[in-house]
């Protein structure tokens, strides 16, 4: 029988590093946010349980969250990553509002910005301006998710 300490986690065993470095690892924290009237969750309750079990702490806003919602959660909450769930095609209104207020709580400068759902390539050039990190659209894998927060999550 093996020993259970010794054991590796897939993603001990997927980026070739002991046990040892991963549990001095820091945990990665993550906000799946539902934001506006959009209702279809499935996919963000996807996602977020991928992201468990790859090893992040998630954090779940549940559904028809306002901006401020989303906001104080990811203050509150001490997050790493926003990942922002709309398939509604409000994410030129309710996606600016999000990181305003960031910005206001002096919250925005060390967050990874995700979003994900259908956004037009027009759009997605302008939400990258505005200061979203990375747009994740159909078709878009979880290990590519996964391994783009890894690479490029803030260290604090």
């Amino acid at each position: 029988m093996m020993n259970r300490a010794r054991m590796k986690t897939h993603r001990a065993v997927r980026t070739g590093m002991s046990v040892e470095q991963e549990q001095t690892e820091r945990t990665i924290r993550c906000l799946v946010a539902k934001v506006g009237l959009d209702g279809h969750d499935r996919g963000a309750h996807v996602i977020a349980r991928a992201l468990r079990d790859a090893g992040f702490e998630v954090i779940y806003s549940g559904l028809h969250r306002a901006p401020d919602e989303v906001v104080q959660a990811a203050v509150q909450e001490d997050v790493d990553v926003v990942g922002i769930s709309i398939l509604s095609g409000a994410h030129n209104t309710l996606v600016p509002k999000i990181l305003d207020g960031l910005r206001e709580y002096d919250a925005f400068d060390d967050r990874l910005i995700l979003v994900g759902g259908i956004v037009p390539d027009d759009d997605q050039a302008e939400l990258r301006g505005q200061g979203v990190d990375e747009i994740f659209g159909p078709g878009a894998s979880m290990e590519e998710m996964i391994d783009y927060i890894h690479e490029n999550a803030p260290e604090r």
